[in-house]
């Protein structure tokens, strides 16, 4: 059965924390390694990300950067201004925001680079259209 994922993405981006991540309604998250990075005051997470169907993330802001590899299902990438485009199962994309569609769960590998001294994410305002 073909899952599908809606990301929405533009300027803006969505959330509250690591704990309001792992804790939105149908999205279940692993943290898998936290370590120091190269570049002073920040650090590296990597998580395993669970969305289950119709499971919604708000939009949100991170202060750094979030890679997703997609393990299993599809992603319909949603982004302002910009055509869709799917992400199948072994692709990867530099965005977030998720909305699911589809019928079966969708798992994620994502990686953060970001700020040591900030949450993981911070709630923001959805974009114009």
């Amino acid at each position: 059965m073909k899952t599908s994922i809606r990301l929405a993405l533009a300027a803006s981006f969505f959330l509250a924390s690591a704990a309001s991540f792992a804790q939105a309604p149908g999205i279940s998250r692993t943290e898998v390694l936290t370590q120091d990075v190269s570049v002073p005051g920040r650090h590296a997470v990597a998580s395993r990300v669970t969305v289950a169907p119709r499971g919604v993330l708000g939009w949100h802001t991170h202060d750094g950067d979030e890679i997703s590899y997609v393990e299993s299902g599809d992603l319909t990438l949603l982004v302002a201004g910009k055509p869709q485009q799917v992400v199948h199962a072994g692709g990867a994309f530099v965005a977030h925001g998720v909305r699911h569609d589809g019928e079966a769960a969708v798992a994620l590998i994502t990686a953060h680079v970001v700020a040591k001294d900030k949450p993981l994410a911070t709630p923001a305002a959805a974009p114009a259209q």
